[in-house]
């Protein structure tokens, strides 16, 4: 099937919402870290994507149409090339609002170091994508700037849509070409409902 959009935005911009819609928008399935975690056999692949290594990105992706969140975020540009047809979508959010929200939410999980199965995936994040410093808040936002400013550097207009965090579904609708729900924008997973998943796994 292949991706027709690729998610190059990083976690905590709004991507479970974004998979929501995607999906209510006909281009889903859509991948997100939630499927990595039901599907640790790809954890391994996952990781070695990150680092650089040859995988099978067919393989990691299979079955989805498009992909959003970590890992995938942090290989866009591989699965860009691999997918030359597929439209890039980099979901964007104030520097400050994003600091405040990984923070409190995926930062931790990203930064430790006792994730059982996830663990190799994780350990890629946190070294290749955040130089082994995701808890530190100047070096964090910057990378999250850098990384935003490369996407939209490297990917030609046309092939991209930058969506701010709040902007409905007229912007994505018409970048896919598709027509507007008549139903509110999908939102999902703010920092409080995040947390409180968390407390109930551990």
């Amino acid at each position: 099937m292949g991706l027709e959009v690729i998610g190059a935005g990083f976690g905590r911009t709004g991507t479970l919402s974004m998979k929501a819609a995607l999906e209510r928008l006909g281009v889903g399935p859509c991948h997100h870290m939630v499927e990595v975690m039901s599907r640790p056999e790809s954890v391994d692949g996952w990781a070695a994507a990150i680092e650089g290594r040859d995988v099978d990105l067919d393989g990691l992706v299979a079955g989805f149409r498009s992909a959003v969140d970590f890992p995938s975020c942090a290989v866009w540009s591989r699965l860009a090339d691999r997918y030359p047809d597929a439209k890039v979508l980099l979901t964007v959010r104030s520097p400050e609002s994003w600091w405040t929200s990984f923070e409190a939410t995926i930062g931790p999980r990203i930064d430790a170091t006792d994730q059982g199965e996830g663990q190799s995936m994780m350990t890629a994040i946190r070294e290749r994508v955040f130089g082994g410093r995701p808890l530190d808040r100047d070096h964090a936002v910057a990378v999250f700037e850098a990384h935003n400013a490369d996407v939209i550097r490297r990917t030609p207009a046309e092939r991209l849509l930058v969506y701010e965090v709040g902007s409905g579904w007229e912007p994505l609708c018409a970048f896919l070409g598709v027509p507007v729900p008549d139903e509110p924008f999908p939102r999902s997973n703010a920092t409080a409902e995040f947390q409180e998943r968390a407390r109930s796994k551990d």
